[in-house]
């Protein structure tokens, strides 16, 4: 039978630790580990994670003496994790039943996929909401192969990290998360994990992920979203160009998409009002590819520049009802 360890990071959720460690050892299938680790809370973490591996001897714990942040966290549980596969699950996300099973059956029966994502849930204040994924995907339990994988993402994160289980042997092999990639490091994993290997998808909601003010995308601005994004795409790329043979093609095609997605925000920003942070956007554009100002959406956003906020707001009813079928 296959073993999975399930690494899960604790930083003040002392509150959701039960809750995300209960999900875990209610799954079915694999021999499993639940691996806690505290990065030095002042809450209750400690005395709820001690009850927990009281309760059941399938959970481990260990407590930072001081703050080393998250992603220092996660490369310790990575070093820790030693089964067959293994799971980061931050403490204030949970797994759905029979998530894991459904993951590792993939992949014992595909020796050559790596990592699997599915679908989540975004919690928020009490309600329920289906995250988005790329119509590109399609339906159905899959195998994408690693240039799949990437094309069909583009310049965004598709992967709720929560819903991802991985081969332990391969998640050594590439490494482990970059210090500087603070808000974009899973996003850059996942492409690691494409450039040496398949991705399997399982159709089914894999997990929940809560949306919170203590979230770590909490207070993340746009601009800091589109940089961290480009940082993340040349670190994947230097790192396995060995590994990609057409990765200078690969990085332009990587940094056409991530420009056309800044000039798409930019113009939503327009939309809101939001003039300067449409201004900024559009900047970042023209850095991340020249080429860019003379796309279709730049030169959308020209004209209702042009027409100022006031004249697009009252001609933007008139357009979108052109626009709909």
């Amino acid at each position: 039978m296959s073993s999975v360890d399930a690494i899960v990071p604790c930083y003040q959720y002392g509150h959701f630790l039960k809750e995300c460690v209960d999900s875990l050892l209610k799954q079915c299938g694999p021999e499993l580990r639940v691996l806690i680790i505290d990065d030095a809370s002042t809450d209750n973490t400690p005395q709820v994670a001690q009850d927990l591996v009281r309760a059941d001897s399938r959970v481990e714990f260990r407590r930072h003496s001081t703050n080393q942040g998250h992603i220092a966290t996660f490369n310790e549980g990575i070093v820790w994790a030693a089964a067959d596969y293994m799971i980061l699950l931050s403490a204030d996300d949970y797994l759905m039943p029979g998530a894991i099973e459904r993951s590792t059956s993939l992949m014992d029966e595909n020796p050559s996929v790596g990592l699997t994502f599915g679908g989540a849930v975004a919690l928020y204040r009490g309600r329920e909401e289906i995250v988005a994924l790329p119509r590109a995907l399609g339906g159905g339990t899959k195998i994408l192969s690693g240039r799949d994988f990437i094309k069909i993402g583009g310049a965004r994160n598709i992967v709720v990290a929560p819903s991802v289980v991985v081969r332990t042997s391969l998640q050594k092999k590439v490494g482990g998360y970059l210090p500087d990639l603070t808000h974009s490091g899973d996003m850059e994993m996942w492409l690691r994990f494409a450039a040496h290997g398949p991705v399997g998808f399982i159709d089914a909601i894999q997990a929940v992920y809560r949306r919170h003010s203590t979230n770590m995308s909490g207070g993340y601005s746009a601009e800091q979203d589109f940089l961290q994004r480009k940082l993340a795409f040349e670190h994947f790329l230097d790192s396995c160009s060995v590994v990609l043979p057409d990765a200078n093609d690969l990085r332009s095609w990587l940094m056409d998409n991530l420009a056309l997605d800044a000039i798409s925000c930019a113009s939503r920003a327009f939309n809101d009002g939001d003039v300067e942070l449409s201004e900024r956007l559009s900047a970042i554009a023209s850095k991340l590819n020249p080429k860019v100002t003379r796309s279709r959406r730049w030169w959308l956003l020209a004209c209702k520049r042009q027409l100022g906020p006031r004249g697009w707001q009252l001609l933007r009813p008139a357009i979108e009802r052109l626009r709909t079928p």
